[in-house]
């Protein structure tokens, strides 16, 4: 049985994510920790309940996701796992981070690379990958179909949707990797995005104004 953790980071007030199951082997998603004060929230949240974690996965990576990479990838001897489609942004994290006065001292370098259909294993549990471009290239989505739950990145929010007006950003692909990719989901699954609460698919199927 997964347990999902939300913590909300920096001045973009991105949830990053840490699953963990019985075994207590975890994954960091999206470690958005900017600064001394919330690097420690992250690690006391860890240490207090004896996780061991084994992945860093980033939905995408677009600087305000990656801002804690540095940080976890030193304290837990990590490399990043993500798609190869967004290299790009880590590799100018520094110059996109000054655009929007965050700084960031050190890059981590992705290792890990998946493809839609990888599974991504911890514990007893997994997580399979979707790719889900039009945010950002290298967008991917992470689906658990036992405790059926997405962990969207920012594909797909409450009632909106990715912004498509950054680099490599476009509208109609986000709108098709959300349909061929997330709405092909049971409405009952619950969708944890890059920012803001958590919604459903079948919520954001009958509401979500950019998607009618």
């Amino acid at each position: 049985m997964i347990s999902i953790k939300t913590l909300v980071f920096n001045s973009f007030s991105v949830n990053t994510y840490i699953l963990y199951d019985e075994t207590l082997e975890c994954v960091i998603i999206d470690p958005g920790c900017h600064g001394a004060e919330e690097e420690i929230e992250l690690a006391s949240f860890i240490s207090e309940n004896k996780l061991k974690p084994v992945a860093l996965i980033n939905t995408h990576f677009h600087v305000d996701h990656i801002l804690g990479n540095s940080f976890v990838c030193s304290k837990y001897d990590l490399k990043p796992t993500g798609h190869a489609g967004g290299s790009m942004f880590w590799r100018t994290a520094r110059e996109f981070g000054s655009v929007f006065n965050l700084d960031i001292d050190e890059v981590e370098k992705t290792e890990h690379f998946v493809e839609t259909g990888d599974l991504i294993t911890f514990g007893n549990s997994g997580l399979e990958v979707r790719y889900t471009p039009g945010h950002a290239d290298g967008s991917i989505c992470l689906i658990n179909h036992p405790q059926k739950f997405v962990i969207a990145g920012d594909v797909l929010f409450y009632g909106s949707i990715g912004r498509t007006d950054l680099p490599t950003g476009d509208f109609d692909t986000l709108i098709e990797s959300i349909q061929t990719q997330l709405f092909n989901l049971d409405n009952d699954y619950t969708v944890y995005p890059g920012h803001g609460p958590e919604t459903s698919i079948g919520y954001e199927k009958m509401n979500n104004p950019f998607i009618q």
